[in-house]
């Protein structure tokens, strides 16, 4: 038997960032973390993609997520972005300052 390698031909990426402002002016950075834990708990459950704390970790009202995903089509990754946008803006405690996001192909 031969093994064939094969490269995707329709693996498509989004990698972004998402800056926020923390509205209910958190006390500490305990309580930021507990906040920002939460968003992407949520984020990660609803929309399968990989979502990190990247900048501002020492700030208490501020906050950068680094967002990641990969799909089969360029439409279903830009739609995939806008919800999570959506999904944020719609959250109590966060207000999005700033973000971008890039997709490309592999």
């Amino acid at each position: 038997m031969r093994l064939v390698v094969r490269t995707p031909e329709n693996m498509v990426f989004s990698l972004g960032w998402v800056d926020l402002y923390l509205s209910e002016k958190p006390r500490s950075l305990k309580e930021k973390r507990r906040v920002v834990e939460s968003l992407k708990d949520k984020v990660r459950a609803r929309f399968n993609v990989s979502i990190s704390e990247v900048d501002s970790q020492d700030l208490w009202q501020r906050s950068t997520l680094g967002i990641a995903l990969v799909c089969s089509d360029r439409k279903q990754a830009q739609i995939t972005n806008d919800r999570i946008i959506e999904f944020i803006r719609e959250a109590k405690k966060v207000e999005i300052i700033n973000y971008d996001f890039t997709i490309g192909t592999h």
